[in-house]
C-alpha cells in the first residue's frame, strides 16, 4: 500500500525528492514536471524524451542520463502528462538534431505528446514518435499496432538512447526506436493490485489461490484469471504465452531477456522463477546473450511480475551493450555472450525422501523431522511473536538435511557417532542462524561423546555423558543460562533427568522418554518467562505467555526420537520394571 503520499501532492513530492536524491544527475525543467539531464541540451544530438504517468520508477524519470533518456516528462500518477509539459521539456532537451519521442501506446499520452510535437513543428524543432506496444495481452497479433506499451519501454528506450549517443541523425534514431519495438514482446502476471496514494483499498484484488495473467501497468487486473502457479508453473505460462509471438523468422536466435517486478515482488523471488524461465527459451533453440532482473516499470506496489523479450540482430546487440548512466539503471557496457544453466544441489532437498533406513540415527532423525514439520506453521508463529518468525521453516530445513547426511553416513558404514556428528554438520550448514548453529553442536557433540561405542555400548550412561558434553558445548558456544527464555530451558532440565535415569540403571529408551518428557514440560513453562538473548530480547514483554520456539522445537525432537528408540526395543524397560513384572 502507498502510505507515504497524497493523491493532490504525491506527483510534485517524488519528484522533488528524486531531483534532490540525483541532483548530480538530473535538473527539473521549471513548470514542467519533466526533468533531463545535467549536459543536456548537447548540440548536434537527437534529443530523446520519454514520458508517461507516475508510479512507474525507475521508468520514467530514473532512466535519464548519459546512453539513455535525455529527458522525462512526468504526468500524475497513471495519467499522461500535458502537451504543455511535454512540450517544455522537450524544448529544455532539444540540441538542434530534433527530438526523439518515446511513450506506450495509451491515447492520453499519444494526444498530449502528438500535440507537444505539433507546436514543436510550428517553432521548426522536426521530432519523430515511437509508440511501444509490446504487450501481447492487450490486442491480437494481426492488430499489434494498436496493442499498449509496458515493461518492454525499457528495452526500447535502451536502444534509442544508445543511437542518439553514437550520433545518429534523427531517422536514424527513430528507426532504431522502431526495430526494438517490432522486436520486443511482454507478458506478464499479477499476483495484488496495487493502492493509489491516499487510497485505503487496491485497484483490484486477485483471489489467495488465483493470479492474473496479461495484466496492465495502470492498476489494470489481468484478462486471464486462473489458479495459483508456482515458480516453474509461472515460468511456463509467461514463455508459453511468448514464444508464439516471438519473430523469428531470419533470426539466429540471440535474445535479450527482462524479468520485470511490479513493485512488491522481490529479486530474490524473481530469481526462483528465472531459471526455469532460461532453461524453457534454450530448450526452445533461443541463446540469451543477457539477462536484466528487477524492477524497470513498475505499478507502485502491485504484486506481479512480467516476460519481455527482444530478439536481437547484429544492430539491436550492438546499440543494446552501449553504455549508459541513470538513476534507474546503469550498465558498463553488456557483455553478449551465451550463459550456461546454474544448478545448485541442495542436500535438504535430496536423500531425505521416503521411509527409514535400519540405521539408528536415520531412524530417530527421520522421527524428529516428521515432528518438526507438522509443527512448522506452529513454531513460525511462536518465533514471530518476538523475532523473525523463521525458525519453523530453519528447524525443518535443518532437520531434513541432518536426516540426508545421516542417512548417507549409516549407508557407508559409519557407526552411530559419525553419523551424529554429519548430521549436525549437514543441519547447522543447512539451517543457519543461531537456531542452526546450536541445533548442529548438539547433534554433532552427542556424537562425538559416543565416539568408540559400538550399539552394544551405548548404555543409558553413555548418552547421559553425550548429552552432558553436548549441553556443556551449547551453553559455551550460546552464551545462554537457565531463566534466559532459550532452548537450553528445556535442555537443560531434559540432561538432569537423563542423568538421574541413567544413575537409577533405565534402560536407554526409557530413560530418554522420561526426559523428553520433562523437557516438554519445561518447554511449555518458558511461556512465563521474558528473554533475555538475541532479537527476541527486545520485544520481551511482547513475548510472555507464549513458549519459546526453540525450547518447544527441542522438546518435540527429543519426543520423537524417545518414540522412535521405544519402537526399537518395545521390550526396553527399567531394572525395576522387569522385578516389578516378575522377570528375572
Amino acid at each position: 500500500m502507498t502510505v507515504l503520499g497524497t493523491a493532490q501532492t504525491f506527483k510534485r513530492d517524488w519528484l522533488d525528492g528524486f531531483v534532490t536524491a540525483y541532483g548530480r544527475t538530473v535538473r527539473k525543467v521549471p513548470d514542467a514536471y519533466g526533468v533531463i539531464g545535467r549536459q543536456v541540451p548537447r548540440q548536434g544530438k537527437v534529443a530523446v524524451v520519454i514520458g508517461g504517468g507516475c508510479g512507474h520508477y525507475p521508468a520514467f524519470a530514473g532512466l535519464v542520463g548519459p546512453g539513455l533518456a535525455d529527458g522525462a516528462v512526468i504526468g500524475d500518477v497513471f495519467t499522461s502528462p500535458s502537451a504543455e509539459q511535454v512540450y517544455r521539456t522537450a524544448k529544455a532537451a532539444d540540441g538542434g538534431a530534433g527530438v526523439l519521442f518515446g511513450y506506450g501506446n495509451y491515447a492520453g499520452d499519444v494526444l498530449h505528446f502528438g500535440l507537444a510535437a505539433r507546436r514543436l513543428a510550428a517553432e521548426g524543432i522536426d521530432s519523430r514518435t515511437i509508440l511501444v506496444t509490446d504487450d501481447i495481452a492487450s490486442g491480437s497479433a494481426e492488430d499489434a499496432e494498436n496493442r499498449r506499451g509496458v515493461a518492454g519501454d525499457f528495452l526500447v528506450f535502451k536502444i534509442a538512447g544508445a543511437a542518439a549517443q553514437r550520433g545518429d541523425d534523427l531517422a536514424g534514431v527513430h528507426a532504431a526506436a522502431v526495430k526494438a519495438n517490432a522486436s520486443t514482446r511482454t507478458f506478464g502476471a499479477a499476483f495484488g493490485g496495487c493502492t493509489l496514494p491516499g487510497a485505503a483499498e487496491p485497484l483490484f484484488r486477485v483471489g489467495e489461490q488465483e493470479m492474473e495473467l496479461g495484466l496492465g501497468i495502470h492498476g489494470e487486473p489481468g484478462v486471464r484469471t486462473v489458479g495459483r502457479l508456482d515458480a516453474a508453473e509461472l515460468a511456463d505460462e509467461l514463455v508459453d504465452g511468448l514464444l508464439p509471438e516471438l519473430p523469428l523468422s531470419g533470426s539466429d536466435g540471440r535474445v535479450v531477456v527482462l524479468l520485470n517486478g511490479l513493485g512488491r515482488t522481490k529479486y530474490e523471488e524473481m530469481f526462483v522463477t528465472y531459471t526455469r524461465v532460461h532453461e524453457r527459451l534454450a530448450a526452445a533453440g533461443l541463446n540469451p546473450l543477457h539477462t536484466e532482473v528487477g524492477e524497470f516499470v513498475t505499478s507502485l506496489d502491485m504484486a506481479g511480475v512480467s516476460l519481455s523479450v527482444m530478439v536481437l540482430d547484429d544492430e539491436l546487440a550492438e546499440l543494446y551493450s552501449a553504455p549508459c548512466d541513470t538513476p534507474g539503471y546503469r550498465s558498463t557496457g553488456a557483455v553478449l555472450e551465451t550463459v550456461e544453466l546454474e544448478s545448485t544441489v541442495d542436500a535438504t532437498l535430496t536423500g531425505a525422501e521416503g521411509a527409514a533406513g535400519e540405521g539408528l540415527a536415520d531412524q530417530v532423525l527421520t522421527a524428529a523431522l516428521a515432528a518438526v514439520t507438522e509443527a512448522e506453521d506452529e513454531l513460525g508463529r511462536l518465533d514471530a511473536v518476538a523475532a523473525d518468525g523463521d525458525h519453523g521453516l530453519g528447524i525443518t530445513r535443518g532437520m531434513r538435511a541432518a536426516v540426508a547426511a545421516a542417512r548417507a553416513a549409516e549407508q557407508d558404514g559409519e557407526p552411530l557417532s559419525g553419523a551424529l556428528l554429519r548430521a549436525g554438520t549437514a543441519l547447522a550448514d543447512a539451517s543457519g542462524g543461531a537456531s542452526g548453529a546450536l541445533y548442529g553442536v548438539l547433534l554433532a557433540e552427542t556424537g562425538a561423546g559416543l565416539r568408540g561405542l559400538d550399539s552394544a555400548e551405548i548404555t543409558a550412561t553413555a548418552v547421559a555423558d553425550a548429552v552432558d558434553n553436548a549441553a556443556k558445548a551449547f551453553v559455551e558456544l550460546g552464551k545462554a543460562e537457565p531463566g534466559d527464555k532459550t532452548m537450553l530451558d528445556a535442555i537443560e532440565p531434559f540432561r538432569r533427568v537423563l542423568r538421574e535415569q541413567a544413575i537409577s540403571g533405565a534402560a536407554v529408551a526409557d530413560a530418554w522418554c522420561e526426559a523428553a518428557q520433562r523437557a516438554a514440560g519445561a518447554a511449555r513453562e518458558t511461556a512465563d518467562l521474558v528473554p533475555a538473548k538475541g532479537r527476541a530480547a527486545r520485544l520481551a514483554e511482547r513475548s510472555k505467555g507464549h513458549a519459546d520456539p526453540g525450547a518447544t522445537s527441542f522438546a518435540l525432537i527429543v519426543t520423537a526420537v524417545g518414540a522412535a528408540l521405544t519402537s526399537r526395543t518395545p521390550a526396553s524397560r527399567t531394572p525395576a520394571s522387569r522385578t516389578q513384572a516378575g522377570e528375572s
